[in-house]
């Protein structure tokens, strides 16, 4: 854990102070899965009581961003190949229907969104390329004119950002994506409703296929490298 997540500012939120910058720690990676965290350590990283601590791991937990450890404490969540498909079958759904209600406006995205997204894929920075992704998905939902399409999503973009991020730190992203991301917006444009939600549910269940795929295949890696540490030692001390 780094000391990023230290300095707080002194006010009545606190526990949504530390609920977030956990939150965006986790999500970035800075807090990797199956890192224990406890009241005490994270109270004294924090300079706080110990009171709005735990309330803010409650709600990460319930969130499902952290889970009890053995012992004592909790640990961050476990990356799960099955809830992260399942949260793409939930974007998938808002998506088309943000699409939807934003090309029935024929509303223009800023084409600086789509410039963006190709530099950041350009660079490899994995951080900027996740960022573009989410700036390009936001300008669709604010689009659509439905303001809760954006605050039912937003808690599933937490868990998307994490297994993006895990991926994208050892593969590349697709490289059709801001093809993909353009296409969308041209038939938003052009106000064919139908096209753009053919459109962005094929992207997300192409983005979920590939990002599952490559999740499960790390997983894999992660077990058999495990294992074959364990047999070395084993047979190096016979």
């Amino acid at each position: 854990m780094t000391n990023t997540l230290l300095s707080l500012r002194s006010a009545p939120d606190l526990v949504e102070q530390i609920y977030a910058r956990l939150l965006d720690a986790i999500s970035e990676g800075t807090l990797v899965p199956g890192e224990r965290l406890t009241q005490e350590d994270l109270a004294q990283r924090f300079a706080v009581s110990r009171q709005p601590v735990l309330q803010a791991l409650r709600l990460l937990k319930k969130d499902g961003f952290v889970e009890d450890a053995p012992g004592r404490g909790v640990q961050v969540t476990q990356l799960d190949v099955d809830w992260i498909a399942q949260v793409y079958q939930v974007r998938g759904s808002l998506d088309a229907l943000a699409v939807r209600l934003a090309a029935e406006r024929a509303v223009v995205l800023d084409a600086a969104l789509m410039q963006h997204g190709r530099q950041a894929e350009q660079t490899r920075d994995v951080q900027a390329m996740i960022l573009a992704d989410l700036a390009f998905h936001r300008a669709i939902y604010q689009a659509s004119g439905n303001r809760l399409i954006e605050q039912s999503i937003a808690l599933h973009w937490h868990h998307l950002k994490r297994v993006m991020g895990a991926v994208l730190q050892s593969s590349h992203q697709r490289q059709t994506v801001w093809d993909e991301h353009e296409a969308i917006a041209q038939a938003i444009a052009a106000g064919d409703a139908d096209l753009a939600v053919r459109l962005v549910q094929e992207h997300a269940h192409e983005a979920s296929v590939q990002l599952t795929a490559r999740l499960v295949e790390q997983i894999h890696h992660r077990k058999t490298g495990a294992h074959h540490e364990t047999d070395t030692r084993t047979t190096g001390t016979i």
